[in-house]
């Protein structure tokens, strides 16, 4: 697989207001795991929607890896123009910082938000350009936004072979607990 799609929860979905949230590192740290072996099997480019939570981690996840995988590319395939028109200031300076980053950029509609058509054709577009996904989602929770990605990527899986990975809220956990017993390990916390 070339292209893989990475996204998820929206931040606010999440309960996540800033970019100082500790859950962030995290989540940060679960894609790049799951992307590794991905990468080293011939992964090309990371693709996302952009939108404020899970998707801009993985850019950050993406960003970071690049350091290690120079070929690796990474793509933001926007619904419309001006996305982050409604953004806090400490919202717009992070993503202004992402974009440095970043491979390609595209809109799929050049014109702001004028309804829900262009995330319906945004969706379907990633979904044609990538073989495969990679969803943070909780499918014990009240579904959210990443819902639809996840029925479509279902779809695609059972007549094209779609590829579906998920990251879980046990996943994440998982990472954090590794995270905080290798910063342990590095601050002395063995006593013997």
């Amino acid at each position: 697989m070339k292209n893989l799609l990475v996204t998820g929860y929206r931040a606010s979905e999440l309960g996540i207001f800033n970019q100082k949230h500790p859950g962030i590192p995290f989540i940060r740290e679960a894609i790049k795991r799951r992307l590794i072996p991905l990468i080293e099997e011939g992964l090309e480019w990371v693709i996302t929607p952009g939108q404020y939570g899970v998707d801009l981690w993985a850019c950050e996840a993406v960003i970071e890896l690049k350091k290690e995988y120079p070929q690796l590319r990474l793509s933001v395939l926007a619904a419309f123009a001006n996305m982050d028109e409604k953004w806090s200031d400490e919202k717009k300076e992070y993503w202004q910082e992402l974009l440095k980053g970043i491979d390609y950029y595209g809109l799929v509609s050049k014109e702001p938000y004028s309804g829900p058509w262009q995330f319906k054709a945004r969706d379907a577009l990633l979904l044609r350009k990538t073989g495969g996904m990679l969803l943070v989602y909780d499918d014990e929770a009240a579904p959210g936004s990443p819902r639809y990605f996840k029925e479509d990527a279902e779809k695609m899986r059972d007549g094209e072979g779609y590829l579906l990975i998920q990251i879980t809220p046990e996943d994440i956990q998982s990472v954090a607990d590794d995270m905080q017993s290798e910063l342990a390990d590095t601050q002395g916390g063995d006593w013997g």
